[in-house]
């Protein structure tokens, strides 16, 4: 019989647990897997199934979240972790589970697939962002394994609709369940924290650049009204005439460039960091962001842009009606004038719907929360730098902005210079390095634990 007072010689079972870089990748294939398609009409499959999937993997780690649905199918999760200093004013951090459609004929992979091929993973929303999601969701995990606490009380959640503009998701919470929000001051969200490689006198050199502003949204439609008859008989009344007029018009104005504080940041953090003076024309500093210039391009003035056609029905009827989509996205402060410029540019003959609009917004380049986010990217990269900049698209930041928060883009990740990964938003064959989603969920704990 052993003797319990004997002392025990062998040696020890080292203590070990799954970490967030371990995991990250593996959840984010498990949520590209899950087809959450926003078609912008409710006709998509909705994001019940990838929130079911969410709470499951925090319900196995001890975590009881909340799945809320503004109208069936249409879900998100909420979650709140106290902070290590409760004290202090409370940080939301967020993704959202929907994705833009992809037409798999257009693929080299199954969008639906996370097939992994050279170092990537392969899928709709890889990039527009299971990723980030999968980097929130492994950092939980790993913080309820180890007992770990951010340091200030945070508000985790995964939104439905962003796509289609966050009516059934982050604006819908923001309505219906501000309590989920009290006491937050700042927030932080995808599409910033991402590296591009410029060149530089001293070689290349990788900028992270840290999303700060998003320009507004107005999403229009235009209606042209005109004369039915045959398509025989002339028809100086043509309502497909007078429609592709008031789109011509709108296609050619040339918009007013302006440069907002952090697009001025970028610009000039930029030349510092290449030489390249910009005074005398900004193509040559643009070009050094690669594939990311298309974002900034979208920055220096307001845009509209014609994304749907609807008229006519059948080959010989001239049709009394026609109408048409316009993208348009405003610099702070430019809402009304540009819905005046677009009518003017519409025309006597055609009227302009809103069918959506949503705020710009403009965050500091200082303070405590943007220093963490510079010194977590900085930690794991020291050679880096950390630059500003504007997003020509927008996020549920806009949302949250409703209730005072202060929002940020920080979805860390480190890229290959070779990756031109900002043309992938909404793009095909999205994909995302399995290395640099390791990077950006050490980065993001990193954040987490310090800010």
């Amino acid at each position: 019989m052993p003797n319990p007072a004997a002392k025990d010689t062998s040696a020890p079972t080292p203590t070990t647990h799954v970490t967030a870089q371990d995991e990250v990748a593996r959840i984010c294939s498990d949520l590209i897997r899950i087809d959450s398609s926003n078609y912008g009409d409710d006709s998509g499959p909705g994001e019940r199934a990838a929130a079911e999937y969410v709470v499951g993997q925090l319900a196995e780690v001890g975590l009881e979240a909340e799945l809320l649905e503004s109208r069936p199918g249409r879900a998100t999760v909420v979650l709140r972790l106290e902070g290590t200093d409760p004290t202090r004013p409370g940080l939301a951090v967020h993704g959202h589970l929907d994705v833009v459609p992809a037409n798999a004929a257009d693929w080299q992979v199954d969008p639906f697939g996370a097939e992994e091929r050279d170092g990537c993973i392969w899928g709709r929303g890889a990039v527009d962002m299971k990723d980030m999601d999968a980097m929130i969701l492994a950092n939980l995990r790993e913080f309820a394994r180890t007992g770990t606490r951010p340091a200030r009380t945070t508000t985790f959640v995964f939104f439905a609709d962003e796509e289609a503009g966050g009516v059934h998701g982050s604006h819908w919470l923001v309505d219906r369940h501000p309590h989920w929000f009290e006491g937050v001051t700042e927030a932080v969200s995808e599409v910033g924290g991402y590296s591009v490689s410029v060149p530089t006198p001293d070689g290349e050199r990788r900028a992270y650049l840290l999303q700060t502003a998003e320009k507004g949204i107005l999403w229009l439609r235009l209606h042209a009204h005109g004369r039915a008859g045959h398509g025989s008989v002339p028809n100086d009344e043509n309502a497909i005439v007078r429609l592709a007029a008031a789109i011509g018009r709108i296609a050619t104005h040339e918009w007013p460039r302006e440069y907002i504080a952090s697009v001025k940041q970028l610009l000039d953090g930029l030349s510092a960091l290449t030489q390249q003076p910009y005074a005398a024309g900004l193509d040559p500093l643009l070009a050094t962001l690669g594939g990311a210039q298309g974002f900034v391009r979208g920055t220096l003035q307001d845009t509209a842009n014609v994304t749907m056609l609807d008229g006519g029905y059948k080959h010989n009827v001239i049709p009394q009606s026609a109408s048409a989509a316009v993208d348009c996205r405003y610099l702070p402060g430019h809402e009304e004038s540009l819905l005046a410029t677009i009518r003017e540019l519409a025309g006597e003959h055609v009227e302009v719907e809103v069918v959506h609009r949503d705020i710009a917004i403009e965050a500091p380049w200082e303070g405590s929360l943007v220093e963490s986010m510079k010194q977590s990217l900085l930690r794991a990269d020291p050679g880096a730098t950390v630059l500003p900049y504007c997003l020509s698209g927008g996020t549920d930041n806009k949302a949250l902005a409703t209730l005072g928060i202060t929002g940020y883009g920080f979805a860390p990740l480190r890229l290959p210079a070779d990756l031109d990964f900002a043309p992938m938003f909404h793009g095909i064959d999205e994909r995302v390095p399995v290395e640099s989603l390791r990077f950006g969920a050490r980065v993001l704990g990193d954040f987490l634990r310090t800010c």
